[in-house]
């Protein structure tokens, strides 16, 4: 498998963790006394994706995929709120359970999209930042304040749009923090994935010449 291959890959990984993300999230799960989102499952591995792109591939293309991947959350939307409007057959008594789950309420759907985009930009500008601090040494730090912050960013404007004026102020604090927590456990606890996939994304193939003819394998 060549580098753009790879890529490919990468990039198809990254859309399918943003989309399960944005729909496993309607459901909500406690840890203790806490209670968080299901999209911190998938959600997290997204950005270690784009700082994998990042230090490969260039903040340019990191941009693109983010860029990309908000315009394909929109469509999924749309998509999504055909399938709700379509009538029901007679015999299928489910809609009201559909339009919960994929019926999204519009303004945490908002949240969601804004956050994302705002915090994944961020994590990409942060991270080639960094990079150009450490002369693209410590991928490590890199990889984790640029993530550390980032998803910061994301707890704070996605909590605070969803859910401003609908609870005090010291319950969305505790949201925010609550959330960020476990996110910063997850994003601490991913660099040796980083590396792994750095590595991988860097690995020549391995090129036969057999009478004139040139294999990739």
């Amino acid at each position: 498998m060549n580098k753009q291959d790879k890529l490919i890959l990468l990039v198809g990984i990254f859309f399918t963790a943003l989309f399960v993300s944005n729909v496993v999230s309607v459901k909500l799960f406690t840890v203790g006394s806490v209670v968080l989102t299901a999209g911190l499952l998938t959600y997290p591995l997204t950005f270690l994706i784009t700082d994998s792109i990042s230090e490969v591939f260039g903040k340019s293309t990191a941009k693109k995929v983010v860029l990309i991947g908000l315009f394909t959350n929109l469509m999924m939307l749309v998509f999504f709120f055909g399938a709700v409007q379509l009538p029901p057959a007679e015999f299928w008594g489910m809609q009201s359970e559909f339009e919960m789950i994929i019926g999204a309420v519009p303004r945490v759907v908002a949240a969601s999209l804004i956050a994302y985009f705002l915090s994944q930009l961020f994590d990409v500008h942060l991270f080639h930042k960094l990079k150009q601090a450490t002369n693209g040494k410590h991928l490590w730090l890199r990889n984790n304040a640029s993530t550390s912050a980032s998803q910061l960013l994301d707890s704070t404007i996605f909590v605070t749009i969803a859910f401003a004026g609908t609870m005090p102020l010291g319950a969305l604090v505790f949201m925010i923090v609550t959330q960020y927590l476990v996110k910063l456990v997850i994003a601490l606890a991913d660099t040796p994935f980083v590396y792994m996939t750095v590595k991988w994304l860097n690995k020549k193939d391995q090129v036969t010449e057999t009478e004139g003819s040139t294999y990739v394998s």
